[in-house]
């Protein structure tokens, strides 16, 4: 009998394009010097509003600074306040789901019934009113973003957590007189945490429209500082005259949420794959 041998799946196109633009925005964001042409906060008045050209390939913006080296280190703005808002929404989210989901009872209620009150108001109106009562600022910002975003983990990780608990394995390892930290650590929260990770990638593209929209309103980091959300709100008033202070940084935010997106979106269906 001939066994012909297992080809490797064809990665889809959009997917691998995807990949590739997370790379290359991740070596922006950790080492702008590297591709940006120039200092991002140089002024140079005499060449203000200046459209794309071989000298200026985005062109300047109403301070003649260089478009394409704003955007460039403006990317590591966006994705620290993102991906740090996101990180802090897994480590409390997950702690409180796990928790919720062992301890059960009248801890579970308190935990669900803060969970829901968060989640009763939109994510961007809650971060918003978060930051109007701490005030601006890149730190508020990420933990305004961060406790918006807590409900989608907690609630996941407690209904994973209160479902191994009862597994077969669970008991077992517990007749078997495993401590209860080491029950937890090894055989609960590995499988509990299962879908955290496409959660995460899908939840970093709302936190990076978030931190857009929050910083447009002026609620992150503040002039002259180069972020994406920054940078539309200072072109905005000169889309008529000169119309690549906003475009490009729009374009940098819709390009990063799509790639972001399908990627997350790929590992939700991995994941739903391999439940089924």
């Amino acid at each position: 009998m001939l066994i012909t041998p297992r080809l490797p799946r064809r990665i889809p196109f959009a997917l691998l394009l995807s990949f590739i633009f997370l790379a290359v925005l991740a070596l922006a964001a950790a080492f702008p010097a590297w591709l940006a042409p120039g200092d991002p906060l140089l002024a140079d008045p005499l060449n203000a509003m200046q459209p794309p050209s071989w000298q200026h390939w985005l062109g300047t913006d109403q301070l003649g600074r260089d478009l394409l080296s704003r955007v460039i280190y403006g990317s590591r703005y966006s994705l620290l306040i993102s991906v740090a808002a996101i990180g802090l929404a897994v480590v409390v989210g997950t702690a409180l789901g796990l928790l919720a989901g062992l301890a059960r009872g009248v801890v579970d209620e308190v935990i669900g019934r803060t969970v829901d009150v968060i989640s009763a108001f939109p994510d961007l109106l809650l971060a918003l009113m978060l930051i109007a009562f701490t005030g601006p600022g890149t730190t508020n910002l990420i933990i305004a973003l961060g406790v918006a975003s807590v409900p989608r983990f907690a609630r996941v990780v407690r209904a994973q957590t209160f479902l191994i608990a009862r597994s077969g394995y669970v008991e077992q390892a517990r007749t078997f007189g495993q401590p209860w930290p080491v029950l937890v650590w090894r055989h609960v929260l590995p499988h509990a945490i299962a879908q955290v990770p496409a959660l995460a990638t899908l939840g970093l593209g709302t936190a990076i429209i978030g931190t857009a929209g929050l910083s447009f309103l002026g609620m992150g980091p503040q002039p002259p500082t180069a972020e994406w959300g920054l940078m539309l709100a200072e072109g905005r008033n000169y889309l008529r005259n000169a119309w690549w202070t906003g475009v490009w940084p729009g374009v940098a935010i819709t390009l990063t949420v799509v790639a972001v997106s399908i990627v997350g979106r790929h590992w939700q269906a991995r994941f739903e794959g391999k439940q089924r």
